[in-house]
């Protein structure tokens, strides 16, 4: 029934957890799947574009290389399984919206994810990336707890 799966990962334990059963769920649906990092822009005030620009180099490694390792891992567990797999790297500061057009362009019939991630007090007050995806995919959504 399902071909090509979209599993978002952020590196939370929860991600992580839902990212193994989402592969063994492909691999036994004979299905590939696209992991997706989205990276959120760095935001900050100041004054000092000198600041600004350091922090911003900064935030942008990080960011980068913490996207790498954790597709990397999701990759690595995929191919383990015999799971064919690719990875997405997006930035957006609309993450919920990034996942959803991240599995129409790239043809997935599926977007499975864990029922809440890293989070943030922001997530609490304003719902999580799990219910917004929920709320705007046309998509099918299988949600891991």
């Amino acid at each position: 029934m399902f071909t090509n799966i979209l599993i978002p990962t952020d590196g939370s334990k929860l991600a992580e957890a839902a990212a193994e059963n989402a592969v063994a769920f492909a691999r036994d649906a004979k299905a590939s799947v696209v992991f997706v990092y989205v990276i959120e822009p760095f935001h900050i005030f100041t004054t000092d574009s000198e600041k600004l620009t350091i922090a911003k180099d900064d935030y942008d490694r990080f960011a980068n290389a913490q996207a790498a390792k954790f597709l990397s891992d999701v990759e690595a567990r995929a191919r383990l399984q015999g799971v064919v797999s690719r990875t997405v790297k997006v930035r957006s500061d609309q993450v919920h919206t990034a996942i959803v057009d991240a599995a129409i362009e790239n043809g997935c019939d599926l977007i499975a994810m864990g029922s809440h991630g890293r989070g943030s007090v922001a997530s609490l007050l304003i719902g999580s990336v799990t219910a917004k995806v929920l709320s705007h995919s046309r998509i099918p959504v299988l949600v891991y707890r």
